[in-house]
């Protein structure tokens, strides 16, 4: 029996290549990115600014908080790294302190921060600029209940001792 090219089953036309939908949302994530750093920059929230580190990569930013008025933290300022997943926004950026910052929430030796909205209260509705104003936020009202310092949260409540420790650890931003 000869078989014709009719009843031969035809084959599957070549896929696209698994790079197109990840190139997509990757510049889905670029555009957001771009985006939330026009509005950053337009905005005047202030002791707040945070910036992509090189021209051509949108995913890692660098930024500065500064102590807001009338706590602990005023006139310090901080310097920050920003960490930017393939997937943003539906996970949270990795964000460090690379000024030591002495405070409960924020491990001294790897500047790690222990905030609910970057873990398992966050949300995709989130910017850089409201992450910004809720680390700048914490500065001066930490979550005691849940410390990643233990030392910073034991004296907080005693602000001259406080105020000596974070001192003795902060280095001024350049």
């Amino acid at each position: 029996m000869e078989m014709t090219a009719s009843a031969v089953p035809a084959r599957a036309a070549p896929k696209a290549t698994a790079a197109a939908p990840s190139q997509q949302a990757a510049g889905s994530v670029t555009k957001r990115l771009g985006n939330e750093l026009m509005t950053l920059m337009m905005s005047s929230s202030p002791g707040i600014s945070a910036f992509p580190k090189n021209d051509g990569n949108l995913f890692d930013w660098t930024g500065t908080i500064e102590g807001a008025p009338g706590t602990i933290y005023d006139g310090l300022k901080f310097k920050i790294s920003i960490h930017f997943p393939s997937n943003y926004p539906y996970t949270a950026p990795a964000i460090k302190f690379d000024t030591p910052c002495f405070h409960p929430n924020v491990a001294l030796d790897s500047g790690a921060i222990c905030l609910d909205i970057l873990q398992d209260k966050w949300s995709a509705v989130y910017s850089v600029q409201t992450i910004l104003i809720s680390l700048q936020s914490l500065l001066g009202e930490p979550n005691n209940a849940s410390p990643l310092n233990n030392d910073a949260a034991a004296l907080w409540a005693r602000p001259d001792a406080f105020k000596a420790q974070l001192m003795r650890h902060y280095r001024p931003v350049e």
